[in-house]
């Protein structure tokens, strides 16, 4: 892509919560038109002040839009159309088959309170990291890192169910939240307090040593992230086997373990926050070979005994979109 079009993507990762909405369908598939029509200039008088400052002119918009017709193509099939909630925005994601491109084209929009586009990218789907593990089955019996009902908001083998995969170390990562009636918060978005998942317990997932402890870095504000430090406060856990556990994103003070500690499945090692490069509070979980995060290689991590969807499992992946809780044991 040109370095226009590299200009234009406004990144908008980590977990957020799902939602269904025909009126962010509406105007993403709208925006869309235009924005293959070559209508640029309804694009750009709907485009926030920043992204004004960010492209500079409707011109360097056109320049864009040239760019992805010259490398990508005109879209020949809609693949799959998605809505979803971060920082503060409503996005519309598009995937779709291009005629020029031999891998699906996303197209996003992040619209904000007043409708007004705030983010915007079209480019390739990124491929899954090469990996020598999609057979692996994980050695340590693994619980769910939490109790009641979760949702998976990431979590699976392919780009459109979990954005992890690109990533060699977290090639098989989830993010959990907790959603209810269709919202992962209430009440202010801006307040950390309004997501449910919020100072939530998070548990060891089994027995294990404690590799790494980090709890003082501040949980980040909703619209802010911290890129330098992507997992925030965090702990590692040694399952043995060179199986090892990444537990992210936690509250700052929170965590009840020191490096070196025995835990045993189940117990509290720290809370749910929203530190590190994350856009709202949530848990990262993933297995990987070596306790140094960007430096191993990711597992797939089985669990066993959970419940997917009302459904029992006795071992198995956590699907993105799907609601889990360990199995209650009588």
């Amino acid at each position: 892509m040109t370095r226009t079009l590299a200009a234009a993507a406004f990144a908008l990762l980590a977990g957020t919560a799902a939602r269904a909405d025909q009126a962010v369908l509406e105007l993403g598939r709208a925006f869309t038109q235009d924005f293959q029509a070559g209508r640029y200039e309804a694009l750009w008088e709907r485009m926030t002040p920043q992204m004004h400052e960010a492209l500079g002119g409707v011109e360097a918009l056109a320049e864009v839009g040239a760019s992805v017709g010259e490398q990508l193509g005109a879209e020949d099939k809609v693949l799959s159309e998605e809505t979803a909630e971060a920082e503060g925005h409503r996005l519309y994601l598009r995937t779709a088959e291009h005629d020029r491109q031999e891998t699906p084209v996303v197209t996003q929009f992040a619209f904000d309170a007043e409708d007004r586009i705030a983010g915007f990218f079209v480019r390739p789907q990124q491929q899954p990291a090469e990996t020598r593990f999609l057979d692996y089955q994980t050695k340590t019996a693994l619980r769910l890192p939490f109790e009641g009902e979760w949702f998976v908001y990431w979590g699976g083998r392919t780009p459109q169910q979990n954005y992890h995969v690109v990533d060699r170390g977290q090639r098989f990562a989830y993010d959990f939240l907790v959603m209810r009636d269709g919202a992962s918060h209430s009440g202010d978005p801006q307040d950390l307090k309004s997501y449910h998942c919020w100072d939530q317990p998070v548990l060891a997932p089994a027995d294990a040593v404690v590799a790494r402890v980090v709890d003082g870095l501040p949980d980040q504000k909703i619209g802010r992230r911290d890129p330098q430090q992507p997992a925030g406060n965090h702990v590692v856990l040694d399952f043995g086997g060179e199986e090892f556990g990444f537990l992210a994103h936690l509250k700052q003070g929170s965590t009840t373990v020191q490096e070196g500690d025995d835990v045993v499945a189940g117990a509290e090692i720290g809370r749910c926050g929203n530190s590190g490069n994350t856009s709202e509070p949530h848990l990262h979980f993933h297995l990987q070979t070596t306790p140094v995060l960007g430096e191993g290689e990711g597992l797939p991590a089985f669990f066993e005994d959970y419940v997917a969807d009302g459904s029992v499992v006795e071992r198995g992946e956590p699907m993105k979109g799907q609601a889990v809780a360990p199995a209650r044991k009588d």
